[in-house]
């Protein structure tokens, strides 16, 4: 009997406003959307492990400009960009990060890597990049990732001294930008991937959740897989990710009774605005927002995909 697999991603939530949505827009992100866990599931039906499938989905993802990932990666103070990301097999626990990587085109693959070729955990900046081109990553300039909509982004923000937007060009101006995915195999291993470019105008070398096992991202073979987004900060301060999979370890909640309950619960009522997209030992999922909208798809137990943006969808 064939074991039950199936994968979400997400492509960050926040303040996402169908009054500012091209259809243009709308179309290439819902496309993108389903390319990911298209990617992904393909190799879930082919009996491949989930840490695969959900580096695969995050690629597409950080490939495109249309999330804060990879190609897409808002700008610093300075205008560079500066990425983070984070993988984690459930099986044995085995995870692996980066943050603040500048010339790296695919940050959840080098996550990958730290996992599998080094002793470590978390790496950044330099050394991490250093240990990049020792396996065979190659140097990306950072004229790859320039598009003129995150520099309009910087601009404005830089204009009122800000990290956030107070007002909106595009429809997701106010979306705390991170992509991610969760699957299940046919093995019955979890796996959860996240990645992102940050928040716009930081200063300091500033890493958010993203890159923070058991804040950003989460899996355990047995219980569950969890990718967040949301304002990093708040994020890292509930170790988000951490505390759903030890609701229902504990608590042996529901995996949407445990996601919703995270975020509905103290983190709203911290001001932690954001989201996260969950599967569970059987191949359920959730996706949990407090926000207004989360692009997001999944192709379920069953085989359906289902592909939304707003949260009332």
């Amino acid at each position: 009997m064939t074991q039950p697999f199936s994968i979400a991603i997400h492509g960050g939530a926040g303040t996402i406003l169908r009054s500012q949505m091209s259809e243009e827009l709308k179309r290439a992100i819902l496309a993108d959307l389903e390319a990911s866990v298209r990617a992904g599931h393909k190799i879930l039906k082919d009996s491949g492990d989930a840490l695969d499938a959900v580096v695969a989905a995050v690629k597409v993802l950080e490939d495109s400009p249309n999330f804060n990932a990879g190609k897409g990666s808002v700008l610093t103070n300075k205008e560079m960009v500066e990425m983070d990301a984070s993988i984690m097999h459930g099986r044995a626990l085995d995870a692996g990060a980066v943050a603040g990587v500048r010339h790296i085109k695919n940050p959840i693959e080098l996550a990958r890597d730290v996992m599998k070729h080094s002793e470590h955990v978390l790496l950044i900046g330099e050394g991490a990049e250093e240990f990049a081109f020792v396996n065979g990553h190659q140097f990306t300039e950072q004229d790859y990732f320039f598009t003129e909509r995150r520099y309009e982004q910087l601009l404005s923000m830089k204009e009122k001294g800000l990290f956030a937007l107070s007002e909106s060009k595009y429809p997701d101006d106010k979306k705390y930008g991170t992509v991610g995915a969760v699957a299940l195999d046919q093995h019955g291993n979890l796996a959860a991937a996240t990645s992102t470019g940050g928040v716009t105008n930081k200063k300091y070398g500033r890493v958010g959740d993203s890159s923070i096992i058991g804040a950003g991202t989460y899996a355990e073979n047995g219980n569950v897989a969890v990718s967040t987004t949301g304002m990093g900060e708040y994020f890292i301060r509930k170790t988000v990710a951490g505390d759903v999979a030890a609701r229902m370890r504990y608590l042996k909640e529901e995996v949407s009774t445990a996601s919703d309950a995270v975020i509905q619960g103290e983190l709203k009522h911290m001001g932690g605005e954001g989201g996260l997209i969950a599967i569970d030992a059987h191949g359920r999922h959730h996706f949990a927002m407090n926000s207004s909208g989360m692009y997001r798809a999944v192709i379920d137990v069953d085989g359906k995909l289902t592909v939304s943006i707003y949260a009332d969808e």
